[in-house]
């Protein structure tokens, strides 16, 4: 229905009262953006159309196609593809449908190539861009899809954003604007949205079969599952007290990138803290950061964070940029430790979750970064940022190993903790 009222009515009904309106369509396929276009063509050229608003305009001979089709009154609608060749031709109104193919959004090559081509290629394309208007229609695929790409950069007072949840969640969504006129008017949670056409049988088979991930976001058009998917927000322990907990062991966790180009991956840090508390050894953060930085800068942050946490040991996954650093805060006299996962990162993920799902992991709950990194956390995979995501899962797998689970006597074991001197041996 989106795609029939924007894709396929919409010109037809602007065309009644300015047929000189310039429309351009694009979809992540020609194919998909031209069967819209033939759809369009074929309501201006029907018997009912026609005895309505004949008077207004008519569809020239000369360029009357399925990817194009204009009228007498300088009018025109184009069909094209996401990244397809545009010839210089722009619109009064600029609509993008579906611009992702949800097949291809775990590829982040894809899906940045797509943010590329909207920044770079679309933004100049409005014929008058003071009377203009963009048009976006699409499910929510990832967190970084168009979307939210457009949410977390351009929202201000340029977008009005209308979002229709499959089955209404309080709170969700939280940045439909009121210039459009709509109120949802479903007030009870799980509201479905058109129980005529699609009803709770019909929904909840579509909920199995797509499955958690693809169901929050192209159902719910939330890209995370509520409440997060392996790693849920509610299974960190909020610390209420202002003085953290009587720490015994401080733990650093580094996911680095290969350079600080925009492109590229973030590096990231968390720093934690082993406590008991009711019996047990628990963990704390006592603080999170990620940015794109260079090595040197990285080096730099490194020492800087070194000195004002003294942690136990720093934990390095052994990559990118990652390596050196190693040699370097080992060459330092830093306890560095060496990371080499051995599985990919959502199995880093299921494999640590045991500590968070035990409420074994707290936060600091005054502390709005702490949030937000239980709120990045909740969304992976979904979330662009994974690289601060690493950083938790291989520091709780190494205290799961290392500490939770017990303590090597060893001292030549990767795994030996003296617990006298607090010292991480590997």
């Amino acid at each position: 229905m989106k795609s029939i009222s924007v894709a396929v009515a919409l010109p037809a009904w602007t065309w009644t009262r300015e047929p000189h309106k310039k429309f351009l369509y694009a979809s992540y396929a020609s194919s998909l953006s031209i069967r819209d276009s033939t759809k369009c063509r074929r309501l201006i050229d029907s018997p009912w159309y026609k005895r309505h608003f004949e008077d207004k305009f008519k569809l020239t001979g000369d360029q009357n196609q399925k990817q194009r089709f204009e009228n007498n009154k300088t009018g025109y609608r184009i069909a094209t593809s996401v990244g397809g060749a545009l010839t210089g031709d722009g619109g009064d109104i600029i609509c993008i449908d579906d611009p992702h193919n949800v097949v291809d959004t775990d590829s982040s090559t894809v899906r940045e190539g797509v943010l590329e081509w909207w920044d770079q290629a679309m933004q100049t394309r409005l014929n008058d861009p003071r009377t203009g208007a963009f048009v976006i229609i699409m499910q929510r695929v990832h967190e970084n899809d168009l979307t939210g790409h457009i949410l977390a950069n351009e929202m201000g007072e340029e977008w009005d954003h209308l979002c229709l949840p499959a089955r209404y969640e309080i709170g969700h969504p939280t940045h439909t604007r009121s210039s459009l006129g709509f109120t949802d008017p479903r007030t009870a949670e799980g509201d479905l949205l058109w129980p005529n056409r699609i009803d709770e049988r019909t929904l909840s088979n579509l909920e199995r079969s797509l499955g958690t991930y693809a169901a929050a976001g192209q159902l719910q058009q939330r890209p995370a599952p509520k409440g997060g998917g392996i790693l849920k927000s509610s299974w960190w322990v909020p610390w209420e007290e202002e003085d953290l907990p009587e720490i015994e062991y401080v733990l650093q966790s580094y996911d680095t990138a290969f350079e600080s180009k925009e492109s590229s991956s973030f590096s990231a840090r968390t720093t934690w803290g082993v406590f008991k508390h009711k019996g047990y050894d628990c963990a704390i953060v006592l603080e999170a950061w990620y940015d794109k930085v260079s090595y040197p800068d990285l080096r730099r942050m490194a020492q800087e964070a070194y000195d004002e946490w003294e942690p136990d040991a720093v934990l390095i996954e052994k990559k990118a940029s990652g390596q050196s650093l190693l040699q370097d805060l080992r060459m330092a006299g830093i306890p560095v430790l060496a990371y080499s996962p051995d599985r990919d990162k959502e199995a880093r993920a299921h494999a640590s979750s045991a500590l968070l799902e035990d409420g074994r992991i707290f936060f600091p709950s005054s502390r709005k970064w702490a949030k937000d990194l239980i709120d990045i956390c909740a969304a992976f995979p979904a979330h662009p940022n994974d690289d601060i995501v690493d950083t938790c899962t291989q520091a709780w797998l190494r205290l799961r190993k290392g500490w939770f689970v017990g303590h090597s006597e060893d001292p030549e074991d990767d795994d030996f903790i003296d617990t006298k001197r607090m010292t991480l041996y590997g």
